[in-house]
């Protein structure tokens, strides 16, 4: 089956360097056709490897016909791979006529580690050591630091990573709350008290290794389009302390000129007043949807059935702030990533109600999906992991 993105004629450019972030402008994720010569080698590597990842083991004949090389460059491009440790030899293919049977390569999943930190958690940074094709052998959680020991405390749980990953480890992607340039500098994180710092490089400098940094709802997309299945066109709520999201279309991960596209929570819903959110405003999303307010909201409902109407109003307050988005992008999926006892059923449903209340819809389409995510509270994690194959491979 040939790349979608060559059959739709996506452009694509080379991959982008570790130090400019893996969502470079301009750049999509997924590389599907050759480029001119003098870009040729790091892109038709990370096509090789792109071709593997989603395909799995296949000949170096069957690599030539899926990405258009030459049988002569694939041999090149593999032999080096190979040297390199980001592909291996499975055997032989079972033999189904004459002739000699073809030598099946594949991504060695296991040659390189990935190491994934999570600080959105609302009192603990967690973070894992990944195979490559996102797959967690270790995990390690650290207690919520005092402001100020932060970055000490990211530097010591990222070494105690890197040390229980027992292989080359390929880089450290970071996923934190707040507004992240492409540069991995956190213009602001009232959580943390950061405005302005480069949490990228001071990573980097005290580690030693590549790092990626960006925004945790912008993590998370990743991991849904990469591990979970998700379409091109793909929009992710993140519910936890905060209310988030991060938003792929065409396969470009969506920052905005500032790059707080997502930024969702202090949207205010509605004209009719509502709780008084952190910011001090009132009747911002956050303040409806957020985990501790949500749960609290529920802790003081008498009987089922106001519980049952906590949920369907916040799901109301959530369809009305996405109604514009769909509208205007017309985005076809958005998946809630939370507590699912809180996100799916009624609260996921009266969404859809509501959207489609509101966005332009035909008595024959189904009109845009609400789902819940399958990849649990790894999806930070995970989504860390492809910021780094992508920034390091090219592969998503």
């Amino acid at each position: 089956m040939s790349n979608p993105e060559a059959q739709r004629g996506v452009p694509v450019l080379d991959p982008a360097p570790a130090s400019s972030g893996a969502f470079a402008p301009g750049r999509t994720l997924r590389q599907g056709r050759k480029v001119l010569p003098e870009h040729a080698r790091g892109h038709n590597r990370s096509l090789v490897l792109q071709t593997l990842f989603h395909q799995g083991a296949m000949s170096r004949a069957d690599l030539a016909r899926e990405t258009g090389l030459t049988r002569v460059t694939i041999s090149d491009l593999v032999a080096e791979l190979i040297a390199d440790g980001f592909v291996v030899e499975r055997g032989v293919r079972e033999a189904s006529g004459p002739g000699k049977p073809a030598i099946l390569v594949d991504l060695d999943h296991d040659g390189h580690r990935i190491v994934g930190l999570d600080l959105s958690g609302s009192d603990a940074f967690i973070g894992a050591v990944l195979t490559l094709d996102g797959g967690i052998v270790a995990r390690r959680d650290v207690a919520l630091p005092a402001d100020e020991d932060v970055v000490a405390t990211v530097v010591e749980l990222a070494r105690a990573l890197v040390a229980d990953s027992r292989a080359p480890v390929l880089g450290i992607g970071v996923g934190t709350p707040g507004v992240v340039d492409d540069r991995g500098v956190i213009l602001t994180a009232p959580n943390f008290g950061w405005a302005g710092f480069d949490l990228e490089s001071a990573l980097r400098q005290a580690l030693g290794l590549p790092v990626l940094v960006a925004n945790d709802a912008n993590a998370a997309v990743l991991a849904e389009y990469t591990f979970g299945g998700a379409p091109d066109d793909v929009l992710l709520v993140k519910v936890g302390r905060g209310v988030g999201s991060g938003l792929l279309l065409a396969g470009q991960p969506m920052r905005g000129s500032r790059f707080a596209a997502g930024e969702i929570g202090h949207v205010t819903v509605g004209t009719d007043g509502g709780p008084r959110c952190a910011c001090g405003r009132v009747g911002c999303l956050e303040a409806w949807l957020s985990v501790p307010s949500l749960s609290s909201r529920l802790a003081a409902a008498s009987d089922p059935d106001s519980r049952e109407g906590v949920l369907r109003d916040a799901g109301e307050r959530l369809g009305i702030a996405l109604a514009p988005v769909v509208g205007t992008l017309d985005v076809s999926e958005i998946v809630l990533s939370g507590p699912p006892e809180l996100l799916g059923g009624s609260l996921a449903d009266q969404t859809v109600e509501t959207l489609r209340a509101r966005t332009l819809s035909s008595s024959d389409d189904a009109g845009v999906r609400v789902r819940m995510t399958e990849q649990g509270q790894d999806i930070v994690l995970r989504g860390a992991a492809v910021m780094v194959l992508s920034g390091q491979l090219g592969v998503s």
